[in-house]
């Protein structure tokens, strides 16, 4: 048995870190499916998702600086939009993530949040969530 679901998530800022956990979570619970994998995917370029905390509201604002020290705006760069930079941190971020799912529910860590990744911004973008299982 497998369950598809997207939805949009409407960026505000260059760079930017939202919550999508709750979504993702809606679209377990509507599928149906009681033990299986949920696969979360970003089908862009510039953008990324990630599994990190969700308690401490300074984590994605110190991970988005971290990530702009690894791969700052550099002159040097020669891709004619001029957003290396967001090429460069979500290919090191990463467009997927796997979460086991189990009665029901994702098998999250008691601080595990999911982060859709904006690097690009503001935009609309999209996030597909796939839960495959019985």
């Amino acid at each position: 048995m497998t369950s598809l679901l997207s939805f949009s998530v409407k960026t505000s800022a260059k760079a930017q870190w939202i919550n999508i956990t709750a979504e993702v979570q809606k679209a377990c619970g509507a599928s149906g499916i009681a033990e299986g994998i949920c696969v979360i995917f970003v089908p862009h370029t510039t953008a990324a998702v990630t599994l990190n905390e969700n308690a401490d509201p300074d984590v994605p604002p110190d991970v988005i600086l971290a990530l702009d020290r690894i791969s700052p705006d550099l002159k040097e760069f020669r891709h004619s939009e001029g957003n290396s930079a967001a090429h460069t941190k979500s290919s090191i971020v990463g467009p997927s993530i796997t979460l086991i799912v189990s009665s029901g529910r994702l098998l999250l860590g008691t601080w595990q949040g999911i982060w859709f990744n904006e690097y690009d911004g503001p935009r609309t973008r999209k996030v597909h969530v796939r839960i495959m299982g019985e």
